[in-house]
């Protein structure tokens, strides 16, 4: 009796030890991940706070840069879009380059180290072009308008800053958030809860850290020193490295899979699928339905894949190993992604705005909040971050639990429906964003300053408010949920790429914007007259501007619900909806 207990003892500790040690993933020494040690939140919260650090420098810099390319460098609204649009478009897509050296080559915690070295040497080289005095004193009068007189070295070492901050946020972006949700065993019921409350929480982290700061650094910017104002991000993005290299030893870090790289694996279904395109597949599709291989929905959907199945045989007649059921899915859950990236490009759209016109038009209006101090348009962002600090609670606390006990998922809703619901509130924000300037427009006419482009409107800044605020509830519904949508439906040793493609809608988005700005700038303001993006915002119509935007949002939405009702998740862990 007292050996049978011995020994039910043993098998127990054996047991638990067992359930203690993480499958697939390694400490940092290179052995086995072990949960009461690593990864979880103790490990999260290090990597949060290193994103909050780095979203306050990114931000600190591409929220004003409107102010500074039509203010120091003396650009046309109209230009200074465009380049912040195209700024901001490329950092988007840089992940894509970064995510791919991250999952094919250095690994996320390699890529997120060297991300953030390049990150800091633009930001080292931004606040030293705002500090060469040249580029303060730089306004002369050719053919009576203001140009820049910068010299052109000055002008070029502003932009090279500019994309080496783009490069370095390429890298730490998608890895970054990949690597945090790693910390989160899938397979573990708690820890795969956990998991998508970290993706709520992340981002509301994010924001509530950004709100703290972006205002005081757009007042240090619009009205003390751009040099501190580029310079106090710079400081914050050397700690953001430091804190993130502290957390090292509790890390959990991903095993690769060496023999057949993801994205070779991915590629080789698809030529493998060409190479046996005039080949019958029905029979192998069927038996590996039949033996539960491929589910039968799956087997269905993009069945020219499914001939990638097949045994081939080469010009030699040498056989080659044909693709697993599982290789097939990867590269059906890749496809798969496909149209939903495409139909949310028009809420990228839409989100360019706000750094850009949104903050022009609140240029314009009256700005003062006490004597002697005016708010920095820039700094209505903030409005945004908080009205998704101040929803997010409510999303997580209240309004899953409530969608869980009628829908029974335990999320609440689908990440699709959570998409979907954000797309809509954008559309109700462009709609608000054209309500307020034709007013702005109706009450400068009133007023008498339509001629007058620096006269302030006898108008208040706080109309923008809704405009903002709703805008910031959709990101809590679109952004988290593009972001848990990308991570969770592409193959696991993909995750950082498949939140760069959640970036890259962005950056997409910022080039659709800028494409659209210079067709409308050059087809409405031929002839001599006045464009919808005039320099006089007075005489400019971005009321129409939005219009067309809620126009088009409006067909990305149709067009988002029907492709979100055919879609087919790839369900992993333990988690099903």
């Amino acid at each position: 009796m007292g050996n049978e207990l011995e020994e039910a003892v043993v098998v127990a500790e054996e047991e638990e030890e067992r359930d203690d040690v993480v499958v697939g993933a390694v400490d940092y020494r290179g052995g086995c991940a072990v949960r009461s040690k690593s990864g979880s939140w103790r490990s999260a919260w290090f990597i949060i706070g290193v994103e909050v650090a780095e979203r306050i420098a990114y931000y600190g810099i591409q929220g004003n840069m409107i102010s500074y390319l039509t203010g120091p460098l003396h650009q046309s609204t109209a230009a200074a879009a465009e380049n912040v649009n195209v700024w901001s478009g490329t950092a988007s897509l840089l992940p894509l380059a970064g995510a791919f050296l991250a999952d094919s080559r250095l690994g996320r915690y390699r890529t997120i180290v060297l991300a953030s070295l390049v990150y800091i040497l633009g930001l080292g080289l931004l606040t030293l072009s705002a500090l060469l005095p040249s580029l303060s004193n730089s306004e002369c009068q050719v053919d009576n308008e203001l140009k820049s007189c910068s010299p052109r070295w000055q002008i070029i070492l502003f932009f090279i800053s500019l994309y080496l901050i783009a490069i370095g946020q390429g890298g730490h972006k998608p890895c970054v958030q990949a690597f945090g949700a790693d910390q989160f065993d899938e397979q573990h019921p708690k820890e795969h809860k956990d998991r998508s409350t970290f993706f709520n929480w992340w981002y509301f982290t994010m924001c509530a850290g950004c709100l703290a700061t972006i205002s005081i650094l757009n007042y240090i910017q619009d009205n003390l020193s751009w040099v501190l104002g580029f310079g106090i991000p710079c400081a914050v993005m050397i700690v953001a490295l430091i804190v993130f290299l502290l957390g090292t030893m509790t890390y959990r870090f991903t095993i690769q899979q060496r023999d057949k790289r993801p994205f070779r694996r991915i590629g080789r279904v698809f030529v493998a699928a060409i190479r046996n395109r005039g080949t019958t597949h029905s029979t192998t599709a069927i038996k590996a339905e039949r033996d539960g291989m491929l589910p039968h929905q799956s087997s269905e959907q993009f069945e020219f894949l499914n001939k990638a199945l097949l045994e081939l045989k080469d010009e030699d007649s040498i056989e080659e190993e044909s693709c697993s059921p599982s290789e097939v899915e990867e590269a059906k859950a890749v496809l798969r992604l496909v149209p939903i990236w495409s139909t949310t490009l028009i809420y990228a759209v839409v989100f360019a705005q706000v750094p850009t016109f949104f903050t022009k038009q609140g240029v314009t209006l009256e700005r003062t909040l006490l004597p002697g101090f005016d708010i920095p348009p820039a700094s209505l962002q903030t409005l945004t971050t908080a009205a998704i600090v101040l929803f997010s609670p409510i999303y997580d606390r209240l309004f899953v639990p409530a969608a869980r006990a009628i829908t029974g998922k335990p999320s609440g809703i689908t990440m699709l429906q959570r998409i979907g619901t954000g797309i809509f509130l954008s559309v109700i924000t462009v709609v608000f964003a054209a309500l307020v300037e034709t007013k702005r427009l109706k009450t400068a006419q009133e007023s008498g300053v339509v001629d007058e482009p620096n006269a302030t409107v006898p108008m208040s800044i706080w109309w923008l408010i809704p405009q903002y605020m709703f805008f910031g509830i959709s990101e809590v519904f679109t952004m988290v949920g593009l972001q848990e949508f990308f991570y969770d439906q592409v193959p696991n040793e993909l995750r950082s790429m498949g939140l760069a493609l959640y970036l890259s809608i962005f950056g997409v988005g910022s080039f659709i914007s800028g494409f659209l700005i210079s067709v409308i700038e050059k087809v409405t303001g031929k002839d001599g007259e006045d464009s919808w993006f005039a320099n006089n915002l007075n005489k400019a119509h971005l009321n129409y501007f939005y219009w067309l935007l809620a126009a088009l949002s409006v067909m990305g939405l149709a067009l988002f619900t029907c492709f979100a009702k055919s879609y087919i998740y790839n369900n992993k862990g333990i988690r099903r909806q």
